[in-house]
């Protein structure tokens, strides 16, 4: 191999990185936790024991996530029928922020908890958003930080989880 396609090869390996590590197929147990909503509801993940579940991570001054968060919702509300369950984890937030307003303002449908940095850490969470597709035996099947709310890997995602029996 000559030294002009070594490049070649080293370059598209830089350039296809990124998008690697965006999206990433996974089955690992889902880390429980505890966390309360704005109003001090206290939500677990093991409430949602045996449900499919999509965990978004994001934070209200985050662009990207404003972005993906019609899509995200839209999917739910499609899948709620088949047991889907959609929960939203704020963190790295500014002081005086009020996620679940926020949602509620953009037309969002599903529940955010708050003040979920540590919560974030657990998951190895690097920024918003990032979203962790979990099936009804609690693993993490798939996680991505993309923000394009028509990615066809969303809905193949959350019908994986919907569909796996583990």
């Amino acid at each position: 191999m000559n030294i002009f396609s070594r490049v070649i090869i080293f370059t598209l390996f830089i350039l296809i990185q990124p998008a690697v590590l965006a999206e990433q197929t996974v089955a690992n147990q889902a880390p429980d936790f505890s966390l309360s909503t704005e109003f001090g509801e206290v939500i677990s993940l093991s409430d949602y024991k045996g449900k499919p579940l999509v965990l978004h991570f994001w934070a209200t001054w985050c662009p990207y996530c404003k972005k993906l968060q019609p899509g995200l919702d839209e999917l739910y509300l499609k899948y709620q029928k088949q047991g889907l369950e959609m929960v939203a984890i704020s963190f790295w937030e500014d002081d005086g922020a009020s996620p679940q307003a926020e949602l509620l303002k953009r037309g969002m449908h599903f529940t955010t908890l708050v003040n979920g940095d540590n919560v974030a850490k657990q998951y190895r969470v690097k920024g918003t958003p990032s979203t962790f597709f979990i099936n009804r035996a609690g693993e993490v099947l798939w996680k991505t930080s993309n923000s394009d709310p028509n990615n066809p890997k969303l809905e193949q995602a959350i019908q994986s989880i919907i569909t796996s029996v583990k």
